[in-house]
């Protein structure tokens, strides 16, 4: 049975008409609200990850459980269709296990609070908040072991828990689930502080409704989804085709030796509602890089890349999921069996993202975007301090994000865009660490009329003994250009030991171990490039190398002719882009660097790493439908 909200007051709320001025000014307040839980989140939490990297994802929903303003629709509907209980007043949920919510979060690191927000006894709406926990327990320092093949082995699992019971602490079950982690003390801090951002939105939600009243309040939050959906209807009318569209990209490897794996979509449109078909994709994967991508997810990824391409100043919310029917087939690494492992699910999320840029730019070129979102780059170290202390990192690396349309691509930027760098000076601040190199790499992304944004190189000196743990891809395939953009460069990692000994290391892998004054290089990939390369205007070009983003050699795939003195060679110049383009093909609309089985062919020598293996999958989870 779906959760049972209780009221005391069960007066009825009603639609009435909503003045534009005073939509404006709910919708604003809203949105200060969203930003004033991020505010309360950050100064309250006390890991890096979500304190200074900002890993967390906040949002106000109406009486529905609708998101009316946030970053990461569809979380409430799916808890309350999971969740068989009573709703009350005070009561404020904790969640981090994937199957327990339908997907609400996608993996156990993920600590999700929800609270319904009630005034004078009615339901007002929700506020909902998750961040990322530095650790919850499980085989691995992280809780995110490559090697996992179960989710019980990526730590605790907390199913949909009154972690306070109408206003009152569940103190045991907190000490219960604190008990099971690595850093009880962050994790309490981390999630007390999301407590207090759902909290706030809930005074906020309050004062607009005593403001406004009660009718008028929530008459304004369905206008508000109503006018997302308008406009979303309008994007799909206008910019998705009748015609079936297919695209197909690939995780590198599971961290298991085996890969890749394919992700597959075919999108169309029907009437006005667009069609997301994930048939094709490979069934999942007997390691942790499954990506449990719950439908609604699936819409709200979508809606984020149509109002970006369409209009950055539509207000996201989840209003137009109506307008969506997305299919992707059970037993899949999209859509996985319990108790299938989950906390290495970045790549398969990142790579859709790359995925469904493709897929809305097949019917339209002109609109696409290169490849560059790609991954989610985590390093992980943790040991012993010379106190005898406990000590753990989890930090999130930046790559390049892919050229588009409107210009280049940003150089070295996190996957998701309102994500922060740590500074070296905080990291070597708390930790027995310190970064020897923190640069971006130039020409690690695609050339292109559009430049792609390059990747990023760190150098981590570990200053004790400890182990590391690393979570990449984008090793193997390369970041795709577009409309004669160039593919850009592949991530790569090794280690340098104190004696001077170099390892290539892989992308994927849990608890290598390390000793005082190892070096660890992690280069990220950069993004796609976009346009024809020998169309970048030449003054761009030299203030690229100038920059040091792209050297006097990687000016030549542009064509360009730089002298020892920064300077261009001008008469130089044109003779080579003349060339150059005598010499090559057709312009290719998606250029991945060549197909998979070449790829795989020139691996070793490209790479220094061995080919993966062909995935073998668990012969239960291929006699679909499940």
């Amino acid at each position: 049975m779906p959760a049972t909200i209780i009221e005391t007051n069960n007066e009825p709320i009603n639609d009435v008409p909503v003045d534009p001025v005073d939509l404006d000014i709910i919708e604003n307040a809203l949105l200060n609200a969203r930003h004033e839980m991020d505010a309360v989140l950050f100064r309250t939490a006390m890991s890096p990850g979500i304190r200074e990297q900002r890993d967390e994802f906040p949002m106000i929903a109406n009486r529905d459980g609708k998101m009316v303003v946030g970053q990461f629709g569809a979380f409430i509907n799916l808890f309350k269709a999971a969740y068989d209980g009573d709703i009350h007043e005070g009561d404020v949920f904790l969640t981090n296990d994937p199957y327990s919510c339908n997907g609400a979060i996608s993996h156990s690191s993920d600590w999700l609070v929800l609270m319904p927000i009630h005034r004078k006894g009615r339901l007002m709406g929700w506020s909902a908040m998750f961040g990322h926990m530095t650790d919850s327990g499980g085989r691995s320092p992280g809780s995110m072991p490559t090697d996992a093949q179960q989710i019980y082995e990526e730590g605790i699992l907390i199913p949909p828990t009154k972690i306070y019971k109408k206003g009152e602490l569940n103190s045991d079950v907190l000490k219960l689930i604190l008990h099971n982690c690595r850093m009880p003390q962050w994790n309490e801090a981390d999630l007390m502080a999301l407590v207090a951002g759902c909290r706030i939105a809930g005074v906020r939600v309050n004062e607009l409704a005593e403001r406004f009243g009660d009718d008028l309040y929530c008459s304004a939050l369905n206008a508000l989804l109503a006018r997302t959906r308008e406009a979303m209807r309008q994007v799909i009318l206008n910019g998705i085709p009748e015609t079936k569209q297919y695209f197909e990209d690939y995780i590198d490897d599971d961290g298991a030796g085996m890969g890749p794996y394919k992700l597959a979509c075919s999108m169309w449109r029907e009437g006005e509602k667009l069609i997301l078909d994930f048939e094709g994709t490979d069934p999942q994967s007997q390691s942790s890089i499954n990506f449990f991508c719950n439908e609604e997810m699936t819409k709200m990824h979508s809606g984020v890349f149509l109002i970006q391409l369409a209009d950055p100043q539509i207000l996201f919310n989840d209003g137009f999921y109506d307008l969506m029917e997305v299919r992707i087939p059970r037993g899949t690494l999209l859509n996985p069996v319990k108790p299938a492992a989950l906390s290495c699910r970045t790549h398969g999320l990142a790579r859709c993202m790359d995925v469904l840029a493709g897929l809305f730019g097949k019917g339209n070129p002109a609109f696409m975007c290169a490849a560059g979102f790609s991954a989610s780059p985590h390093f992980l170290y943790s040991g012993y301090n010379d106190r005898g202390e406990w000590f753990q990192l989890f930090h999130i690396a930046f790559g390049g994000v892919a050229a588009a349309p409107s210009g280049d691509g940003a150089d070295g930027h996190g996957m998701w865009p309102d994500f922060t760098n740590v500074s070296s000076e905080y990291l070597e601040s708390i930790l027995p660490l310190r970064i020897d190199i923190h640069a971006v790499i130039p020409d690690t992304g695609g050339a292109g009329l559009h430049r792609g944004g390059n990747g990023v190189h760190t150098a981590y000196r570990v200053l004790n003994e400890g182990h590391v743990s690393i979570h990449d891809d984008r090793w193997l395939t390369h970041p795709w250009g577009v409309n004669g953009g160039k593919p850009a460069q592949r991530s790569s990692k090794y280690i340098v030991r104190a004696n001077g000994e170099r390892e290539i290391l892989p992308s994927k892998c849990d608890r290598l171990r390390v000793e005082r004054d190892d070096v660890i290089h992690f280069l990220t990939w950069g993004g796609g490039g976009w346009g024809d390369p020998l169309e970048r205007p030449v003054e761009k070009v030299l203030t690229d190398v100038r920059e040091d983003l792209v050297t006097r050699e990687g000016a030549r795939q542009y064509g360009v002719v730089i002298g020892n003195d920064l300077s261009v060679d001008l008469a130089a110049t044109s003779a080579l882009r003349a060339q150059m383009t005598r010499d090559r093909g057709p312009i290719e609309v998606i250029d991945r660097g060549g197909d998979i089985e070449d790829i795989l062919d020139r691996c070793l020598v490209e790479t220094g790493i061995a080919r993966p293996s062909r995935p073998t999958f668990p012969h239960w989870v291929q006699q679909r439908p499940l």
